[in-house]
């Protein structure tokens, strides 16, 4: 229900009175329509797609799946529905298709750089997303095969460098741990001596946050020498590009998260065109 009404919303952003040109110049009839990828790409948000297509009695049938990975010029979908309605969703519709699957994509190439790397790390997400996009940022992270990690402020604990400003390490750990055993706890840490406080006080996830290789192959050093590296999960977070992201996967961490998916995206070129000309649209 959350992602219908955000979707809807969407559209309604761009149609506060109607679509004022299709009311002014636009026939009354029905025509074919269809969604072409520009570019080689991840696909994602058909089903967004079809869930906007399906508000505007719009018929949409899909010519690939979800998560598939197509050429330039590759058909990705097809629609049949009025002139009206086609051209009012038209651009909501590929705003979202051309974001989700830029995402996607990135998604996709992160994974199979980090896998060939290591077959055992994960990449994530994070919570920097575009405010009002999340679900779907967090749905095509999914598409391009990463965790999206917590959607939100109440999915987990996450003790960052600001609240350890305002409380100390073991203390938050503690007092964290005590508020729920049904809650997982993770802590941000800077250096491996903190990692390891982290650990010994009951952390289940550490989050090595802008540590280079060197550093971070340091810490997971002393969590081994004091027996606690099989105790928690590690991941490493902070300004891991594509170019860096090889040399902190062939390391013996658990997850690498990038806010770069969702906060720096590339959208996929994605164009949808009617098919014929005005004299040429069918009439039913």
């Amino acid at each position: 229900m959350a992602l219908r009404e955000d979707l809807l919303r969407y559209l309604n952003e761009d149609i506060p009175s109607g679509d004022v040109t299709s009311r002014a110049v636009i026939p009354d009839r029905r025509c074919t329509a269809r969604i072409t990828g520009k570019e080689n790409a991840v696909i994602s948000g058909l089903y967004e797609a079809n869930e906007l297509c399906k508000h505007c009695s719009i018929s949409f049938t899909r010519r690939v799946s979800e998560g598939a990975e197509i050429q330039t010029g590759t058909v990705i979908a097809d629609l049949e529905g009025t002139a009206a309605d086609i051209l009012m969703v038209e651009r909501t519709l590929l705003n979202l298709m051309s974001r989700m699957s830029g995402i996607a994509t990135a998604t996709r190439r992160a994974v199979q750089t980090a896998k060939e790397a290591n077959p055992n790390v994960r990449i994530a997400g994070t919570r920097k997303t575009a405010p009002g996009l999340r679900l779907c940022d967090k749905q095509a992270l999914i598409t391009g095969g990463a965790d999206p990690h917590r959607m939100n402020l109440s999915d987990m604990i996450l003790i960052k460098d600001n609240h350890l400003a305002l409380v100390p390490l073991k203390e938050a750990v503690r007092k964290a741990r005590g508020y729920s055993r049904y809650v997982n706890v993770e802590v941000e840490v800077e250096t491996p001596e903190d990692a390891l406080t982290a650990a010994s006080t009951g952390a289940d996830i550490i989050l090595l946050d802008n540590m280079l290789p060197r550093e971070v192959q340091e810490t997971l050093d002393l969590l081994t020498k004091n027996e606690m590296r099989e105790q928690v999960v590690i991941e490493v977070s902070g300004n891991i590009t594509p170019k860096t992201l090889e040399s902190y996967a062939v390391l013996g961490i658990d997850t690498i998260s990038m806010g770069s998916l969702t906060h720096t995206v590339k959208n996929i070129d994605i164009s949808l065109d009617i098919k014929g000309a005005v004299s040429t649209v069918r009439i039913f």
